[in-house]
Order: C-alpha cells, then structure tokens, then sequence
C-alpha cells in the first residue's frame, strides 16, 4: 500500500518527535543527555514555549523527510535525469512506462532503512560530531545525539521508501 507523497512526508515527519520522545526520556538516555550539556530539567522548562520547539522541529523533520526521500528512493534520481534531457511530454511518457515496469523495485522498508543507515552514519554522524569538537563536549554527547539522528533516519528512510507513492507527484 501505498500513501500520497506529500502526506508520506508528513507522517515521516513524526517519526523523529516519536523516538525523541523515547531517546531523551530520562529512563533512557535523557539524564545522561542532561548532564553532558550541564543543564537540568527546571533549566530546561525556563522559557520553553513548546509550541514554538515542537512546532519548528516538526518543519524541519518535513525537511529532511524531503531530502531523505531522494536518497531511499532511487525511482526520483531516474526522473530527474529524464526531465534534463526530454521534454516534459516525453518525460512523463517514458517515466510512467519505467515506473510501470520498475516501479516497486528497491521499495521496500529494509531497503529505504539500509540508505537511512547509510545517511545517518555518512551525514548525521559527522554533523553531530563536528558541531560537539567545536563546543568541546565529549562522546558521549557524540554517541547519545548521533545515535538519535541515525536510528530515527533509519526509521524514516524506511517508512518514506515503503509508502511514498510517486505516481502522486504528478
């Protein structure tokens, strides 16, 4: 089964609020999070306004979820090439025969959470590490926020590459 693009990208959206949730809880990694940023949970709620956190961090998990789909979903590298060297007519025409024929390979859950694997070692993990030498933090902050990106782009890359449906792009 598969789900409108755009609404894909919404629900993968979700999935990292999901595991921050589990991930930062205190019974889980939460209290050593805490202690290797120095603040505690009173310092935590000064100023929140959580509509304004969840609400911003919901918008750029879309984000990634966007960028995410074009790496676990080899089917969009295919019509991007096309659209450089065809007209729009002979794209769609020539896209629609290949996703006929094609469409579901490499569509899977496993294979969408292998790229999100991929991305989150390749990317997340060097981001997150580069930022923590520059704040001089140590690896267990590496460890506990690099661990967070890669499972929940796993997680994504799975459900975005099951279910983005790329018939509704158009």
């Amino acid at each position: 089964m598969q789900i409108n693009f755009f609404l894909t990208m919404a629900i993968a959206g979700i999935i990292p609020m999901i595991v921050g949730s589990i991930w930062y809880n205190p019974k889980v990694f939460g209290n050593a999070w805490m202690q290797t940023v120095g603040v505690s949970e009173e310092k935590l709620r000064e100023g929140f306004n959580p509509l304004l956190v969840f609400g911003l961090a919901y918008v750029l998990s879309v984000f990634i979820a966007f960028a995410l789909s074009g790496i676990v979903i080899h089917q969009m590298g295919f019509f991007g090439m096309l659209q450089n060297h065809f007209t729009e007519e002979a794209t769609q025409q020539l896209f629609g025969s290949v996703m006929q024929t094609y469409g579901n390979e490499f569509r899977t859950f496993k294979h969408g959470a292998l790229h999100g694997a991929i991305a989150g070692i390749g990317l997340a993990l060097p981001m997150v590490t580069t930022n923590a030498l520059f704040e001089r933090k140590g690896f267990k902050y590496i460890a506990i926020n690099s661990g967070y990106w890669i499972v929940c782009l796993i997680l994504m890359g799975g459900f975005i590459c099951q279910f983005a449906d790329l018939n509704s792009l158009g």
